[in-house]
Parts: structure tokens; sequence; C-alpha cells
């Protein structure tokens, strides 16, 4: 009996073994087929390129880890989000690829939204920009770009084989990844794609991306070698700077208290005195009989009166010699019933509308003495067009000036939703003008400004003259960063993904070197001559010319590098000033060079 039931334990015991071993295994095997399941699901993720998903994966990868490694500093320059396009390149090396009317799309629509910010950032002062010293830097700006193209073709001709096809395209990619301007890269893209048949397009972005870390270096340490080629002294060079007047004359606002004590103007109004000395200056306050007033055009003047004159700077001196001496007056501590306040217009039924045409004084009793625009005072020319963003400096009474603050908006919530409407119907306009053929005798194919000089002008003049078409063009900075960053990400990553697959090929085993060395030259070369003759002949400051430099190179790490270097703002002056210029002359040569040279390939 118990040698029964021992083995009657020991069967039940053998069968709960089995039973548990079999359960672990099935559970085993359940494991093993979700893994594999999750890992098939996981690989097609990354593999099957055609899927919303993966495309989407696969740009934000790129980007995300583009945008990382371009903090880091090498020898303390970043590339920034440049290197969107060496993280794209090493995706596409990897297989990591989307469907080529995909990548096309993304790439030419990120380029579109690119220019299109960029254009409506520089526009409105694209013009402003050749006044006095501006005509000098921005045209050694052009003559830099045209060196930037001859050292180019000198080096094509000189280092490569001119029976490729494909060479002088690689060049022109090499070229703006030396001067750093990635749109111009792509509208060399967009050129190509005219003159060569489909699937047979040059990766130029292989040249660009050997030129561009040496073309970063490059400018900055060309911008250092001009130092010691004209013997500069930095400390020298900064109390120049503090010596003379930076300032537009004719633009900023001078303000001062003068006392009227010419007998000639005893008796006579505002507006007499105004018409006979044929000078802009508004009068906000008068000091008359201890009692402080707004004067209009028809208000007396009398001898002892005190006035607050904002005017011109270059205006002032006339002014003080007509009326009288300048004077020290503490106007809070008079009785007065007056106040001065900053008006934000954010009422898109004021854009476009001149001082003049508004009547501030006559209708609203208040006196406007200045505009502040994107940081810079402007004087209150009654000519002056009114701009959504412009902050307006009203003096008057308390419920005048807030009457006049109900009729300019003062909103900043209106500021804060971004006018999308303008943006999208300038980027239709600039592609429909991008797309008309100009037929040019000689050329293979009619030129088109295409897809990136289209938006890109039709932008500047939007920035510029938008208002007169009743076009809010007003974009916080911030706004404009992040749609332009946007743009330029999508676009790297693109153009980084499409060359991917045959950079090893093209740069390792081909002529990688041969672009890394051409690129340095293109780079330098030009620097080299128009910074020296910007110093030597022309005698601009040092610090100026750094910021020339940057601004025709459109780069913006060369820029912080003369900032650092500089306590003034000289080198952000440089480089505003030249940089629409550049901008636009860099988009348009890379067509022209594509279609004039490479057009009979």
């Amino acid at each position: 009996m118990k040698n029964s039931k021992r083995a009657d334990n020991k069967t039940k015991f053998l069968h709960k073994n089995y039973s548990l071993s079999n359960k672990l295994s099935n559970f085993a095997s359940e494991i093993k087929t979700v893994t594999i399941l999750y890992m098939d699901w996981l690989i097609n993720l990354f593999t099957v390129n055609d899927s919303v998903a993966h495309i989407a994966l696969l740009y934000a990868l790129v980007i995300a880890t583009g945008v990382y490694l371009g903090k880091i500093k090498f020898g303390g320059v970043a590339l920034g989000v440049t290197f969107v396009l060496f993280a794209g390149i090493v995706a596409g090396h990897l297989g990591l690829t989307a469907p080529i009317n995909i990548l096309t799309f993304i790439q030419d629509f990120g380029l579109i939204l690119f220019v299109f910010m960029i254009g409506l950032q520089v526009g409105p002062g694209f013009f402003e920009s050749f006044r006095k010293g501006g005509v000098t830097l921005n045209i050694l700006a052009s003559v830099t770009i045209l060196l930037n193209i001859a050292v180019m073709f000198g080096c094509y001709f000189l280092f490569f084989d001119t029976a490729n096809p494909h060479n002088l395209p690689m060049m022109v990619g090499t070229l703006y990844g030396a001067v750093t301007n990635t749109p111009g890269l792509g509208a060399a893209n967009e050129a190509l794609s005219s003159v060569f048949s489909e699937g047979n397009i040059p990766q130029i972005a292989s040249g660009y991306a050997c030129a561009y870390p040496l073309g970063v270096i490059g400018i900055i340490g060309a911008t250092i070698a001009i130092r010691y080629i004209c013997k500069v002294r930095l400390n020298i060079e900064e109390r120049q700077l503090e010596q003379q007047n930076a300032e537009d004359a004719h633009v900023k606002p001078h303000m001062m208290h003068i006392e009227v004590t010419n007998s000639y103007l005893a008796g006579r109004t505002l507006k007499q005195i105004h018409d006979f000395l044929n000078r802009d200056f508004v009068c906000s306050r008068i000091l008359h009989q201890g009692h402080v007033d707004i004067p209009r055009g028809d208000t007396v003047f009398e001898l002892g009166d005190q006035l607050f004159i904002v005017c011109a700077k270059a205006d002032a001196e006339a002014i003080i010699a007509f009326i009288g001496p300048e004077i020290k007056v503490d106007w809070e501590e008079t009785d007065q019933p007056l106040i001065s306040k900053r008006i934000l217009v954010t009422r898109s039924q004021i854009n476009g509308k001149t001082l003049g045409e508004m009547h501030f004084s006559s209708v609203y009793g208040v006196n406007v003495t200045r505009i502040t625009r994107q940081g810079m005072d402007i004087f209150a020319s009654p000519n002056l067009a009114l701009q959504v963003g412009d902050k307006v400096m009203v003096v008057g009474k308390e419920d005048y000036v807030n009457r006049v603050a109900s009729v300019l908006g003062n909103s900043i919530r209106r500021l804060d939703a971004p006018n999308i409407a303008t943006i999208f119907v300038g980027i239709i306009v600039g592609i429909i003008f991008g797309s008309l053929p100009i037929a040019i005798p000689g050329m293979p194919v009619p030129m088109k400004l295409g897809i990136a000089g289209g938006p890109l002008i039709i932008a500047i003049l939007i920035g510029r003259y938008g208002y007169k078409a009743h076009l809010v063009t007003y974009t916080t900075t911030s706004a404009n960063m992040m749609l332009r960053e946007i743009g330029l990400v999508l676009f790297l990553a693109s153009v980084g993904i499409k060359a991917g697959a045959n950079f090893w090929e093209t740069v390792v085993q081909g002529d990688g070197l041969k672009f890394v060395y051409t690129g340095f030259l293109i780079t330098i070369i030009p620097i080299l001559i128009v910074g020296t003759i910007a110093r030597l002949k022309y005698k601009f400051n040092y610090f100026t010319i750094m910021g020339m430099i940057a601004g025709t190179y459109t780069d913006p790490p060369a820029l912080a590098y003369a900032n650092q270097a500089c306590s003034k703002e000289a080198p952000a002056v440089g480089y505003s000033t030249v940089y629409p210029l550049s901008m636009f002359l860099r988009i348009l040569t890379a067509q022209l060079i594509i279609l004039l040279c490479c057009g009979g390939l």
C-alpha cells in the first residue's frame, strides 16, 4: 500500500511538473512569437519607406540628430542646423530613405518656406541698405560674390576633368558649401532639374558637404588674416567707433528744449514758422505763461515761450539758430495735464497710412514725436507710412492719448496671431513669378527664377511695400525664425538623404579631397582681396569689414565671432547692410551658372 501511494504521488508530481514545464514552454513560445512580431514591426517601420510613419520618423530622427550634433563646437565654432545635412547623408548611406517624389516635395517646400521668410525679414531694409556708405559696402559684397564664382571656375579648369558633365555642377555645390549659403544650393539643385534628365541629376550636396566645414573656419580665419595684413589694432578701432557718430542723422529723432528768443517769431503761428524754416520738426509741448499745452498749427508763439522739439538730428542746429538756444527744463516739475505714451499699431486698417493722413494734431489733439520700428527709432515725418508692429510715441492729454490708442489698436494679442494668409498669398505669387519663362538668346532652355528666386523677390517686395496692397506683413521675430528654421531643416534633411546613397563613392572614392581644398580656396581668396581693399582703399573700420564679410557669406558663426571681438554694433551694421543683396545675388547666380554653363553639357 505504501509503495502504491508513493507511486501515485510520484506520478502526480511528475504530471504537475510536466504541466508546468509545458506551460512555461508555451509561454516562452508566445513571448518569442510576440518578440518576433514586434521586431518585424520595428524593422518594417525603418525599412518600408513608403509609409507615412516611416517618413515622419525618418525626418524626425535626421533633424533631431543633426540639430543636437550641430551644437557641438569644433575649435570654438559650431556648424548649427547645417549638421542636419550630414545627418541626412548618414541616414541615406545606411539605406534609410523615402520615395524620391516625397523627398523632392519636402525639399522644395522647405526651400520655399525658408527663402520666403528670409525675404520678409530683409524686405523692409533691402532698399534702405543702399544709402550712403551702404552703397560701397554692397559693391564690395557684390565683387566678393563674383570673385567666389571666378575662383570656382579657375579651380574647375585647373583641377577637374572638364569632359565629365557632372564635375561643373559638383563644383557649384562646392561653391555654395564654401560660402556657407544653403539657399544657393537649393536654387542650383532646382535649376539642375531643368538641365539634366530625371534620374541623372548630379547630387551636388556632396560637394557642398565637403566644402562647408572648412568654409565656416576659412571665413573666420581669413578675416583674422586681414587684421594682420592691414596691421589693425583692435583697441584703436574701438576708439574710432566711439568717436564717430554711427547713427543715421536723417532718421534718428533728436529731442531738445529750446526757448523762443528770436523777436521775428513773436506773434507768428507754429505753421508759419514751420513753413518758413522748411524743416521737419514736431513741437510736442509748449510752456506759455506758466501753463503747459500741446501746440497746434494755429498756436501763436511769444518771446520767452519754452518748447519741447523733436526733429531729425541733422536739423537740430538750424532750428536752434532760428528759434532760440537750447535750455534745460524739467517738465515733470511743471503743472502739466499731459502724458506721453508708446502705442502699438495693431489694427490692419492703419497699415500703410501716413502720419499726415492720420491728422493726429488737428483731429485727436495729440502730437506724435517718434516711431519705433524693429528696435530702431525713426523721426515722425508726415510722409512716414505706419506699419503694423510700429510703436508710436504720443504726447497729449490722457483721454486724448487713450482715444488714439483705441484708433491704432494697441493690442499685443493681435500681434501674437501670425498673418498666415499674407505668407501663403506671397508664396502663390512668388511661385507664379518664379515659373515665368524668360527666353534669352543662346540659352538652351528659358531662364526661370524658380521656386527659390521667385518667392524671395516677392517676399522682399511684400516686406517693403506690402502695406500698399493692404497686406499685413508683421511677423514676430520668433515666428519668423521658427518658420524659417523648419523650412531649412526640411530642405537640408531631404538633400542629405537623397545624396547619402552615393556619398561614399562620390567623396571618399572620388574627388572628395579636391572638393575640400578647392572649396577652401573659394572661401579665402575673395575675402583676402576684398577685405584688404575695403581697409586700405576705402578706410572702413575693421569691425565693419568683419560684419560685411559675414553678411556677404550669409554666415551667422562669423557674425557671432565678430560680435565677440567688438563691444559696439559695427559688425551687426555691416552684416545687415550687405545681407539682403548678398542673399539675393547668391540665389540668382546659382541658377545663372547652371543654366548658362551647364545647359550644353
